[in-house]
């Protein structure tokens, strides 16, 4: 389907950036499983000549992710994490980031624990305070780094906003926006220069592959990845291509279902005795609920809790004991999960750094799947009760 932005996020899920197979008609396009390709003469073939730099099932796959995003230029890499790393060989020793400070863990230590040691500076600060932000820019600041809604406090920063910074400092803003999803927001349409998602997540939606994406609209800035996906090889593979284009293809009615859920949770654990805290940006009083009004068309599957009872055991026996939910890493299958950052997907930050960010020991980590919200609710409100003894 050719490139236009007036389509819906339904229409361009299911048709965006797809052409049926030329050579058999094939409406999905074909799982190419392929190394290499014949070619007619030396440096003479039909624009494929071996698969880490080019695969039609990938790049089929590519062109959906840049119509999602409203971009012109798409790259999938084998994890979100080699999507992350491609964009951090963007720079050179000296360089600084200016990162949010409630970060994924994984990102943590790629920065702090891979390219730290090869002379890039990491600062990890409140994006939602243009002060603290202003303070730490200097000459050798490159990128600010930013989820919205980040992982695991469900904190919003005002991508416009950010995008002006960076804008009258000459910098490159990279957007993180595997929580929201294009279905929430598109992260280009506001400013940044790079939307980068773990496709693992929302977008394959399936829990059956590992994947990350960068998409662009500029050209020049598109090369310099493409030259870095090819050179450095973290590729993803034609079957995992396909079961992303293949989970995308229902993001837009997936989405709309966890986020319904995610709201009869959040209200239910709101008013719950034995709940301090939910985090969750529908919520006024959240931290940054009037700008996902504005930048955001929904507020997303994702949530956070902290117990009265701040005890990291009692977050570990409720999160071991729910029948529904599974305690597992990931999030944004179709299947609601239940996590403990502290202890999973953010032990790699270390513990003063966490609270700091506020980040505590009892907080637990909801993806809210698709299943029937009152199995969710009955599910964790049995084990709720148990937290109060």
């Amino acid at each position: 389907m050719a490139k236009d932005n007036s389509f819906g996020i339904g229409t361009l899920s299911i048709h965006g950036g797809q052409e049926p197979d030329p050579s058999t008609g094939a409406v999905m396009p074909p799982i190419y499983q392929t190394s290499t390709y014949a070619q007619e003469a030396p440096g003479k073939h039909k624009g494929y000549e071996y698969s880490r730099t080019h695969n039609p099932t990938r790049n089929a796959l590519e062109k959906s992710l840049a119509s999602l995003e409203k971009g012109n230029y798409g790259m999938a890499f084998g994890s979100g994490l080699a999507a992350i790393d491609a964009v951090m060989k963007l720079l050179k020793p000296g360089d600084e980031v200016i990162a949010t400070n409630d970060l994924y863990g994984g990102s943590y230590r790629l920065f702090t624990s891979i390219f730290a040691k090869w002379g890039l500076v990491f600062h990890f600060i409140d994006l939602s305070n243009e002060e603290e932000v202003r303070a730490h820019i200097n000459d050798n600041t490159r990128i600010i780094w930013a989820e919205t809604p980040t992982n695991p406090l469900l904190k919003i920063f005002d991508i416009r906003k950010l995008a002006a910074i960076k804008d009258e400092f000459d910098l490159m803003l990279v957007v993180d926006n595997t929580f929201a999803t294009p279905y929430l927001q598109t992260p280009l349409d506001l400013g940044a220069d790079i939307v980068m998602h773990s496709v693992t997540k929302y977008l394959g939606g399936h829990s059956d592959l590992v994947m990350g994406a960068l998409v662009v609209k500029d050209e020049d800035l598109a090369g310099q990845l493409y030259f870095i996906q090819n050179a450095s090889g973290a590729i993803c593979g034609p079957m995992d291509s396909f079961l992303a284009l293949r989970g995308i293809k229902t993001l837009h009615v997936r989405m709309q279902r966890h986020c319904e859920n995610a709201e009869a949770i959040s209200r239910f654990l709101i008013s719950h005795p034995a709940v301090k805290k939910v985090y969750w940006p529908g919520f006024p009083g959240h931290n940054g609920h009037e700008i996902a009004n504005k930048q955001m068309r929904g507020f997303g599957g994702m949530l956070s809790f902290e117990l009265k009872n701040d005890s990291i055991d009692k977050a570990f026996a409720l999160v071991s004991s729910l029948k529904v939910f599974t305690l597992a890493e990931s999030l944004g299958g179709v299947e609601s999960l239940a996590g403990h950052p502290a202890s999973m997907t953010h032990a790699a930050i270390p513990r003063e750094e966490r609270l700091k960010a506020g980040l505590s020991d009892s907080l637990i980590r909801l993806s809210v799947g698709l299943e029937d919200s009152k199995d969710l609710i009955r599910d964790l409100d049995a084990v709720l009760k148990t937290a109060m003894e």
